[in-house]
């Protein structure tokens, strides 16, 4: 694979995760704004605390709530990248080295052979 395909489907990677992660986002918003204002009370009347047993203020709820959703945002994207390179069949960067250090090898290989050959010539 040309490390320009390889850069371009990671770009490509890249820009899907963003799409996705802010697709995500608007249909948690959509989901909670259809749920209503019962929710979003029930939301606001729940009882958190912390460690010392102090209720947590709505804000701190908020973020609470926040981290949970984006925890659970990067767990789904995650398996859909993952999903998205299996079908793609990817070379790992692994498979990559590898490749790498085979062509280096041939390479040495062809120097040397050049070399030979060279020496063949000068001598006949």
């Amino acid at each position: 694979m040309k490390a320009k395909t390889f850069i371009e489907l990671a770009a490509l990677s890249a820009s899907l995760y963003a799409i996705s992660k802010e697709t995500h986002l608007l249909e948690k918003l959509k989901d909670l704004s259809e749920k209503g204002k019962n929710s979003i009370n029930d939301f606001m009347s729940e009882k958190i605390t912390d460690e010392n047993g102090n209720e947590v203020p709505f804000t701190e709820k908020l973020l609470l709530k926040a981290k949970e959703a984006q925890e659970e945002l990067e767990t789904k994207i995650g398996e859909m990248i993952a999903a998205f390179y299996e079908k793609v069949n990817i070379a790992h960067t692994d498979k990559l080295k590898t490749l790498e250090d085979q062509l280096e090898e041939v390479n040495r290989n062809l120097a040397l052979a050049e070399a030979r050959i060279n020496q063949l010539e000068s001598k006949g």
